[in-house]
């Protein structure tokens, strides 16, 4: 765990954006035998976009974020209530959870999602954020020694949570969606007609990043294609920003 948490920080210190944050934080997911993670802010206005950075399966997050699932998700409303560390799973909650939330668990299932450890944080703002550890497993192996890496494991999250702010604090807002910085630059360039390729020569990363950003746009904007998103960007007046 210890060379976990290392290679795990060194990652978040070199990282620039949410691609290289979820990179990072995947890898220390899987150091410790969870395939998925998910890091998610709730939204501090109502109405407003919440955040998510997660190796998720995209078809079920676009699906998450587009139906607002977390209004109802039953893993959300128990971190909500405070700071807290606490595990879950797809076939532990049927005699007690409302329909709604168990239905939301067993949607999460067909993707891969069928348990994991949750940690919820509060800031001094007052604001909320969970991060997930999460397997196809409804009683992942980890769980088994909870104990000896619950505090090792808050640390992560915190950490987590400590450069997503520092990295993303300058979002740019369209048609009413948060975008992170590199989500809206390379929306604003793929919507003047530069392809993947183009965008990656012009902010210096991979094509692959490019693409990674752009699918995350489309999905907060609860959109199916790349020139429905652009759509949006030019709904909200800042193609041209």
């Amino acid at each position: 765990m210890h060379r976990v948490f290392e290679d795990f920080v060194e990652q978040l210190y070199a990282s620039v954006d949410a691609a290289d944050l979820s990179e990072a934080m995947a890898s220390a997911a899987a150091g410790v035998d969870f395939p998925l993670f998910a890091y998610f802010t709730y939204p501090s206005v109502p109405g407003d976009a919440p955040r998510l950075i997660s190796n998720y399966p995209s078809r079920w997050t676009s699906r998450y974020l587009q139906q607002r699932y977390h209004s109802l998700d039953p893993v959300i409303l128990r971190g909500l209530q405070g700071w807290d560390t606490f595990d879950w799973g797809v076939d532990r909650g049927r005699q007690c959870l409302p329909r709604s939330q168990q239905q939301i668990l067993e949607s999460a299932a067909q993707f891969g999602i069928r348990g994991g450890l949750t940690m919820s944080m509060h800031d001094h703002r007052g604001r909320f954020a969970a991060l997930t550890l999460a397997s196809d497993e409804s009683h992942p192996p980890l769980l088994r020694s909870l104990t000896r890496y619950e505090k090792a494991l808050q640390l992560v999250a915190i950490n987590f949570h400590i450069h997503v702010r520092r990295r993303l604090a300058d979002d740019r807002v369209v048609d009413g969606v948060t975008l992170t910085p590199r989500e809206f630059e390379c929306l604003k360039w793929t919507a003047r007609g530069k392809s993947a390729w183009d965008v990656s020569q012009i902010l210096g990363v991979s094509k692959r990043t490019v693409t990674f950003h752009l699918e995350n746009a489309k999905a907060k904007l609860g959109v199916r294609t790349v020139n429905q998103a652009i759509a949006r960007l030019a709904a909200s007046g800042q193609a041209r920003s």
